[in-house]
């Protein structure tokens, strides 16, 4: 029985913190729209002194190096393998099967009603 009442107890809780906290955060918001914040002077930038360029290195210009041409070499001709020749295989002929003829059925007349 005691876990029952812990239980609600638990909920009492949680609903109370749930009211009391939006009405707080609305609270803060109220304040915070009627507060005047005073304008604040921008604050100026110290000068700072120009950074000198300089000059482009300039490198000596290096010749292309000359390379001596190689001769290809010449690759051997294969002869191209050849496959064997497989025998043709000869597929037995299978005749169709034929449905047995059924008799028709007869069906019994209805007898009417005079």
């Amino acid at each position: 029985m005691a876990y029952n009442h812990n239980q609600s107890f638990f909920l009492l809780l949680l609903v109370t913190l749930l009211l009391t906290s939006s009405y707080a955060i609305q609270a803060e918001a109220r304040r915070l729209l009627e507060v005047t914040i005073p304008e604040l002077p921008k604050p100026e930038l110290p000068h700072l002194p120009e950074i000198p360029t300089l000059p482009k290195p300039e490198f000596p210009e290096i010749p292309k190096p000359v390379f001596p041409e190689i001769p290809k070499p010449e690759l051997p001709t294969f002869p191209k393998p050849e496959l064997p020749t497989l025998p043709k295989l000869e597929i037995p002929v299978i005749p169709k099967p034929e449905l047995p003829t059924l008799p028709k059925p007869e069906i019994p007349q209805v007898p009417k009603k005079p």
